[in-house]
């Protein structure tokens, strides 16, 4: 398997060192990613490193997932314009112990094969390591003109934050990660985001120095929205892998909401589908758009992989009953478990009994649950026709809400424009 044509094929390599390519050719090789523990969680974001890894032990290498328990207190300045908060150490050593949980779900840990994953944390190798020993071992090999040189490191002096002496050390420490790796390990080659490039290279440049040695390095694209807005985002923030944080429900549907341009990238990028299948995929979608088969083979393969077979048909189900034919779903004839099964996921509100008894106007009743800020912008979807109460369209803005709206005892569904659905409880 020529792994870097494939992965070149899916889009997923940017910058790439000389050599890089003839040394995974050669040989198995030992290969890591650096994973930032500033939460419990991974997101989106980190699926590609993970299929990077993936990819690459598929193809008969070494995978080594990095988690920054040491580089994690300090942060790292690359893509950002200004400091971070530092994170205590029992937050950290619980984002720790979460990352770890989800990587061993993507990779394999057999012990009984030559080229099984392992995770590795640099705390292990840093707690050691006294100041004085890592200004003498480590600073002196790399010059401040070299460190200042990188874009992470200029960005920040030349902007109006400036950059602390602790982020200024940080590409020292991703480099005496990758020394530290490529001496105890026999690591040769690292991967990263390409805004990671310039702490990358500063740990083959210490290989090349310190232990008079050959690493080698690629980083991936990333990932961006062809709208502009930021790739992971939802109105209600990161897409998490953590089911507990996205339910495999919004996970589903942050796939199948793609835009078009968008889905033909990522099918590529966050799937294990082979080459003639997408292509396939992609013809079939050309002619007929409406009906969505790239997306919907999208959020299917990568919520399989993530969340596994089970719960990726509960999606598609869920999915099929709120924004299929509308037959398809009688809220009248469901009980609590089955309302609460079809609406995993949805935003859930609530409002007193007492106004539901009496009776309450639809806007407000959508202003004080919440699902609209504001009275006024409530009234403005309604008489644009851009709101549903239990699958009916709201066409008078007078509807009064009250006890006959109540489904399953004490809910009642608001659709908010085509895919936003609210579920309200009496309380």
């Amino acid at each position: 398997m020529d792994i870097v044509a494939e992965l070149k094929w899916r889009g997923m390599i940017q910058d790439m060192m000389p050599g890089t390519e003839e040394q995974l050719k050669k040989e198995s090789t030992t290969c890591y990613i650096g994973f930032d523990p500033t939460a419990d969680s991974l997101h989106i974001g980190s699926l590609v490193p993970i299929l990077l890894l993936y990819h690459l032990q598929r193809a008969g290498h070494k995978p080594l997932a990095l988690v920054g328990g040491a580089t994690g207190m300090v942060g790292d300045p690359s893509g950002k314009s200004e400091e971070r908060n530092l994170l205590n150490e029992e937050t950290l050593q619980k984002n720790i112990a979460g990352v770890k949980k989800q990587l061993e779900k993507y990779l394999e840990f057999d012990t009984s094969k030559k080229n099984c994953a392992e995770i590795v944390n640099n705390y292990d190798w840093f707690k050691g390591l006294g100041f004085i020993e890592f200004l003498r071992d480590v600073g002196k090999h790399i010059t401040v003109n070299y460190m200042m040189a990188k874009d992470s490191v200029k960005k920040r002096i030349e902007g109006d934050t400036g950059i602390s002496y602790t982020e200024f050390a940080y590409q020292l420490m991703q480099g005496y990660d990758f020394y530290w790796l490529y001496q105890n390990k026999n690591c040769k080659l690292q991967m990263g985001g390409s805004d990671q490039w310039g702490n990358i290279t500063t740990g083959t440049e210490l290989i090349r120095r310190k232990a008079a040695g050959e690493a080698f390095a690629f980083t991936c694209p990333l990932i961006t929205k062809a709208d502009g807005g930021k790739f992971g985002k939802t109105e209600k923030g990161n897409v998490w892998l953590d089911p507990e944080k996205t339910s495999p429900f919004q996970f589903y549907q942050f796939w199948l909401n793609a835009a078009d341009a968008d889905a033909e990238k990522w099918i590529k990028i966050f799937t294990l589908i082979d080459g003639v299948e997408i292509d396939q995929i992609i013809s079939e979608h050309g002619k007929d758009p409406g009906a969505r088969l790239l997306q919907k083979r999208l959020a299917e393969a990568i919520t399989n992989f993530v969340h596994g077979e089970k719960e990726c048909e509960a999606a598609k189900q869920t999915t099929e009953q709120l924004f299929g034919k509308k037959q398809e779903i009688n809220l009248k004839e469901m009980d609590e478990a089955a309302l609460l099964r079809a609406m995993e996921g949805v935003p859930e509100h609530s409002i007193p009994s007492s106004l539901i008894t009496s009776g309450i106007d639809v806007i407000s009743f959508l202003a004080d649950t919440g699902i609209f800020p504001s009275k006024g912008e409530a009234r403005k979807m309604v008489q644009g026709g851009g709101v549903s109460v239990n699958m009916e369209k709201v066409t008078d803005a007078g509807l009064i809400i009250n006890s006959s709206n109540l489904v399953a005892g004490s809910y009642i569904v608001v659709q908010r424009g085509k895919k936003n659905h609210h579920l309200v409880k009496q309380s």
